[in-house]
């Protein structure tokens, strides 16, 4: 099956059967119960939506299904056409609209898409209104509306001018400095809505910009992941041109890598570990991110006298810890950047104009700023098990484990989390179990100073878990 239903959306491969894969009944379906979800919990009659989509293939079809489900229940479409995640959801309070949908499966290969869904923040729902929604889709319990009652439906063409003007207009971001420094940079945007939101940003910071990948056609060239091994293609142009770095970013704009001049990735997990460096040299505060990223983002926040707080899994619960700490700077380690001052979600646009700004006034290569940074080295490995094992019960056995007084003393543990499965932080890295929702599956990401330390921490763990069992 390749229909995933999750409190967030719900995404999908498109063609094959009704509830096996994303079909345009079940579109229909997702979109009826979101925007009768809308009208049962708002307190007024006409309600607007604004969706926007990614470049992929199936992206038109989508959008329009989406756009005559809700019309049909009543509700006005504002539609954005191509555009980003950050966009959509910067357009949502700036149309003072009810919610919005955004038609995108982010970094997931061509043959799927996606429903995303934003309340009237702009912000994704939460897990209490993403399960009343997933209730509706499946009792199927609409309400059209009669013909005089059919919402009505506009387009804009001006997304892009002002999610751009308001990073231009932030206090953070020092258009003087970026222009003075001419930067050269090569941009990779996988073929999707990147090509047409990144360059006119970048020309308006006096960036020189080499295009690679940029016609939104939705035919990915590679791997639509920006991780190192789908980026061989961007890292040879950053040298033949001589730039001073390349900017990557997946297909709906809301994760960002970066190559250095020498083609080097920098590191997604150092994106954000970059900004907030910058952010926080003017401005003591917290810096959030979630429990599976980099503790380098915790070194930098202790560095300028800042605090550290890390949150469960998942973009909605980063955003969550971070409204609650009042953080200067938040996001994820997979390349996604959450700057308050502008919204509460992951937009590249925000980091390329903050990074850009921090390059500039460190006078450095983006290479020597990357070594001006703590090393450390991740690792993913899983463990299968039985279907008959309580996964649940295995993650408190090993809670209980290590939360023994002398086995943590011995082995230098510091804490336990249990706020999203189970995180150890010994005094020199972290070993983070979570539970697969799909599948008798945990999953173990580890941190180290040493690619070897991380996976042999790994490994340890995993030996560890069926001494449990």
């Amino acid at each position: 099956m390749s229909l995933i239903k999750s409190i967030s959306g719900i995404r999908g491969t498109i063609g094959g059967k009704v509830n096996d894969n994303l079909t345009p009944l079940d579109v229909v379906k997702f979109a009826s119960a979101f925007g009768t979800w809308l009208q049962n919990n708002k307190n007024k009659k006409d309600l607007t939506l604004v969706i926007g989509r990614d470049a992929r293939i199936s992206g038109q079809m989508v959008s329009s299904l989406v756009a005559s489900t809700l019309q049909g229940l009543g509700i006005n479409v504002i539609d954005l056409g191509l555009s980003t995640t950050p966009t959509v959801e910067i357009m949502v309070p700036e149309l003072k609209a009810d919610g919005g949908i955004i038609l995108t499966a982010s970094h997931n290969p061509k043959q799927w898409n996606a429903l995303k869904l934003l309340n009237d923040k702009g912000e994704f729902i939460n897990g209490k209104n993403g399960a009343e929604v997933l209730a509706l889709a499946e009792n199927e319990d609409f309400d059209y509306a009669e013909v005089d009652d059919l919402g009505k439906y506009e387009t804009r063409d001006d997304a892009f001018d002002i999610h751009i003007k308001q990073i231009l207009d932030l206090p953070a971001v020092d258009i003087e400095a970026v222009k003075a420094k001419k930067f050269k940079v090569v941009l990779d945007a996988v073929n999707s809505t990147g090509g047409i939101s990144i360059p006119p940003l970048l020309e308006k910071l006096g960036v020189e910009v080499v295009k690679l990948y940029c016609e939104p056609n939705g035919h990915f060239p590679h791997n639509p992941e920006p991780l190192k091994e789908h980026l061989g293609d961007i890292c040879e142009l950053v040298i033949k041109e001589k730039a001073d770095m390349g900017i990557v970013v997946d297909p709906d704009v809301d994760r960002l890598a970066l190559v250095d001049e020498k083609g080097e990735m920098f590191g997604e997990e150092y994106t954000l570990v970059a900004v907030a460096d910058y952010l926080l040299k003017d401005k003591k505060g917290v810096a959030i991110s979630n429990l599976s990223s980099s503790r380098a983002l915790r070194d930098v926040a202790k560095n300028h006298n800042s605090e550290y707080f890390a949150s469960a899994v998942g973009e909605v619960n980063v955003v969550n810890l971070m409204k609650e700490k009042n953080a200067v700077i938040g996001g994820e380690g997979n390349g996604g950047i959450i700057y308050p001052d502008l919204h509460y979600g992951r937009d590249s646009l925000v980091g390329i104009a903050l990074f850009l700004t921090h390059l500039a006034k460190e006078n450095k290569t983006v290479s020597e700023l990357r070594a001006g940074y703590p090393v450390y080295f991740m690792g993913k490995k899983k463990i299968e098990l039985t279907p008959e094992i309580d996964v649940d019960a295995l993650l408190v056995k090993v809670q209980e484990e290590f939360k023994n007084e002398d086995i943590s003393t011995s082995l230098n543990v510091t804490e336990v989390s249990t706020i999203d499965g189970v995180k150890i932080d010994f005094a020199e890295n972290w070993v983070h179990l979570r539970k697969s929702n799909t599948e008798p599956i945990i999953r173990i990401y580890t941190e180290a100073f040493s690619q070897e330390e991380a996976d042999k921490l790994g490994d340890d763990m995993i030996a560890k878990i069926r001494s449990l069992i």
